[in-house]
């Protein structure tokens, strides 16, 4: 069985792989490990890895996970991850999924943005535009001829601080 310490390697490897044949720096790639399903042990174990960025989609699984691994991170000594919400938010988890994730990807929907605008307090909420480029009827998101005017919504807020786009293209045939 491999250890979380190679898979993270192999990972490493062939990220770098990748970025050799497009002509990019390994270095500006941010690995961001997936960590549904496994616990606080595993994470403390990828963090030693030099894993620092998780990913979770479920935020009611995701606040226990987050809180023992802030208390095995201040025990054992690695630094405590910063945490990206990866899964599709629900406006009745905005307010939770506000403290606890660096950064929420997939935001789909401008109310959905003024949700988050209410629960920042007094802190920005970095998030991702969820675009719906393939018109998938079964995905979330923005079509993309929408994605400008909830760019210019979320501009006339001043908690929530659009970063970039997420998009997950149909499987290819």
């Amino acid at each position: 069985m491999t250890s979380i310490r190679e898979a993270i390697a192999g990972v490493r490897q062939r990220i770098a792989l990748a970025c050799e044949r497009a002509g990019r720096d390994p270095g500006e790639v941010r690995l961001i490990a997936v960590s549904k399903t496994f616990g606080p042990d595993a994470v403390a174990e990828a963090l030693a890895a030099g894993v620092t960025d998780f990913g979770e989609n479920r935020v009611q699984e995701a606040l226990p996970k987050v809180a023992a691994v802030a208390e095995l991170a201040a025990t054992r000594g690695p630094p405590a991850p910063r945490w990206h919400m990866v899964g599709h938010l629900q406006s009745n988890k905005a307010r939770a999924a506000a403290g606890p994730f660096a950064i929420l990807h997939g935001i789909d929907s401008t109310r959905l943005l003024d949700v988050l605008e209410r629960a920042a307090g007094d802190r920005t909420i970095p998030v991702l535009l969820e675009v719906n480029v393939a018109g998938e009827a079964t995905k979330y998101g923005f079509a993309p001829g929408e994605v400008g005017a909830a760019v210019a919504h979320a501009r006339g807020l001043s908690r929530v601080r659009v970063d970039g786009l997420m998009t997950v293209a149909p499987p290819a045939r």
